[in-house]
């Protein structure tokens, strides 16, 4: 995972949203798209940007390729920002 890649994946509202959809379950391209008016491609786009940056995990059953959030890495970018605390932060860790 690189940051650029994925703070790039993160800019985009529609990227945000989908990440949001995939907070509690996983979901199908198809059920991700009924969420949102544009075309599959458009979908695919956004699901290819957010796998390039790591954000999510695909698992395929029968037809269907379904997409979930890869905890981990959404871990490692909040211990990244911890670090921006502040000085109340600083005085927690002395």
């Amino acid at each position: 995972m690189g940051f650029p890649d994925t703070f790039k994946a993160l800019s985009d509202p529609v990227r945000r949203e989908i990440l949001v959809l995939l907070k509690d379950k996983k979901l199908s391209a198809g059920e991700i798209g009924k969420h949102f008016e544009m075309t599959g491609a458009t979908i695919s786009y956004h699901l290819s940007q957010l796998k390039k940056a790591d954000l999510i995990l695909e698992s395929k059953y029968k037809n269907f390729i379904y997409y979930e959030l890869n905890i981990s890495v959404f871990e490692e970018i909040m211990l990244w920002f911890t670090q921006f605390g502040g000085k109340e932060n600083d005085k927690k860790n002395e």
